[in-house]
């Protein structure tokens, strides 16, 4: 069987095949196992991964259906596979990243000597959402404010990875890393003959580790709790499962109590005190007291109790400043400001229509174009510009006049391409790739991360909530 004899490899960079049809030298081991395949025992062993997702309750939100539908997460048994070499200069373009990110929120926060050198326009900042003027001057431990960092990258037509957007508050879809790698390793173990891949189950060890890194000091062990807004949360799943496999509690807001600025759990012994909360719940509701007074998800008080460095937060309050996208326009400028390095990966290039001049040029061109609004995320505030209808076009040029800060404009880049098994033959889908960044006592990668894939024929819109699946993501030893 030749799985790739009706392959149509498109103009864009493919994952697996080159630009004269030939596999690449990476992915031969994997196309002489699915060679031993039939077309009818790779629907089976694509049926049994669902299953296995279906039996563990790997599932996800969609609140854009009615009301709110749990779905199982969409699963490709079709894995992708980046080499040793390839992923060091990754590795280190993201280790990099976020060393000035960590160091531009700092200065943010305290000295604000890039806003003083221009280098980064202060209007921008200042007027960014997630800009939290309250935390100006509050020292955080070991001066880290993002612990744990989503970046999505892309590759373009010539296979050079991008940076697409960095998420900096609460990055989901790390579980999902974990339970692909599983089912492809009880449902298609054939699959990794002839390969060396690094292991990702080390990840959930790694990140309590950063959690007892950053606790105030203490005699004895820390305790550590995962913050989470509730069942009816797109990322529960998520959620419940490192709670799980870190072996910490998962709590909502009314599980604790803030009393002399010292946190503590509620528990069938009476109050237990808490030093550390990984939290899954966005700033706006982490305090009725000093954001929004009808927030029932957080914890009065907390904010006081952080402030008095009674207890930590993974991520810090604030952080979302960072991934704006506006800001995102300048990372390169800020990596070269903190650490005089040229950024080892480039971005997108990103146009901020705060000036007549780009504002026209964007409103002429946003047939071309993807807009984002700069706060939003899962494929949210978006528009394709190639594929969007006359009235989506005038409703977007609308919102942008009337609010050119609260928009970017990009080109438009035609993502990888990667066999995909859909409808009985492998068929190209578009996908990108969010790695997991962690910083503690040092900063480490988790190998890989969750490759998402555009499902539908020719769409570049890989979200989850959009109707993307994923893959597992091999990186060679």
């Amino acid at each position: 069987m030749d799985l790739f004899s009706e392959y149509e490899r498109g103009p864009t960079f493919d994952e697996a095949v080159d630009e004269r049809g030939a596999v690449r030298p990476h992915y031969r081991p994997l196309v002489e196992s699915l060679r031993g395949f039939t077309p009818d025992a790779l629907v089976r062993r694509q049926r049994a991964a669902e299953l296995f997702f279906l039996n563990r309750g790997t599932t996800f939100t969609v609140y854009s259906e009615k009301d709110c539908i749990d779905r199982v997460f969409p699963f490709d048994s079709i894995p992708r596979i980046i080499p040793g070499d390839e992923w060091t200069r990754v590795e280190n373009g993201l280790r990099q990243r976020l060393y000035a990110l960590n160091l531009f929120l700092n200065d943010l926060y305290h000295d604000q000597k890039i806003l003083k050198d221009g280098l980064v326009p202060v209007d921008l900042v200042y007027g960014a959402r997630h800009f939290r003027r309250e935390w100006i001057g509050v020292p955080v431990p070991h001066n880290i404010y993002v612990h744990v960092c989503g970046t999505d990258l892309i590759r373009d037509r010539d296979g050079t990875y991008l940076v697409l957007e960095d998420n900096l508050r609460c990055p989901s879809g790390v579980s999902y890393v974990l339970e692909n790698r599983l089912a492809t390793q009880r449902v298609f173990p054939e699959l990794f003959q002839g390969y060396d891949v690094r292991p990702v189950q080390e990840y959930s060890q790694a990140l309590r580790d950063v959690l007892y890194y950053v606790a105030p000091p203490i005699d004895d062990q820390p305790v550590a709790v995962l913050l989470t807004p509730g069942v009816y949360n797109s990322a529960y799943f998520e959620h419940a499962y490192l709670a799980k496999q870190m072996g910490i509690e998962l709590v909502e807001g009314r599980d604790l109590v803030v009393d002399d600025d010292v946190v503590s759990m509620r528990t069938t012994r009476g109050l237990q005190r808490v030093d550390v909360i990984y939290r899954r719940v966005d700033d706006d509701f982490m305090d009725p007291i000093v954001f929004r007074p009808d927030s029932a998800l957080g914890v009065a008080g907390l904010v006081n109790a952080y402030r008095s460095g009674n207890v930590a937060l993974v991520n810090s309050l604030g952080t979302g400043v960072a991934d704006d996208k506006a800001i995102y326009a300048f990372t390169p400028q800020i990596i070269k400001y903190y650490l005089n390095e040229d950024p080892i990966l480039p971005i997108v290039e990103t146009i901020i229509p705060l000036d007549d001049r780009r504002l026209n040029h964007v409103l002429t061109n946003l047939e071309r174009m993807v807009v984002k609004k700069v706060d939003e995320s899962g494929g949210y505030g978006m528009l394709m510009g190639p594929s969007a209808s006359q009235l989506e076009l005038e409703e977007f040029r609308r919102r942008i006049a009337a609010e050119p800060r609260s928009y970017i404009a990009q080109p438009v880049i035609s993502l990888s391409q990667h066999p995909t098994w859909i409808d009985g033959r492998l068929q190209p889908r578009h996908i990108d790739l969010r790695p997991y960044i962690l910083c503690g006592e040092e900063v480490t990668v988790l190998p890989g991360g969750l490759t998402r894939v555009a499902l539908r024929k020719g769409s570049l819109v890989v979200n989850s909530s959009q109707g993307g699946g994923s893959k597992d993501t091999w990186v060679l030893s």
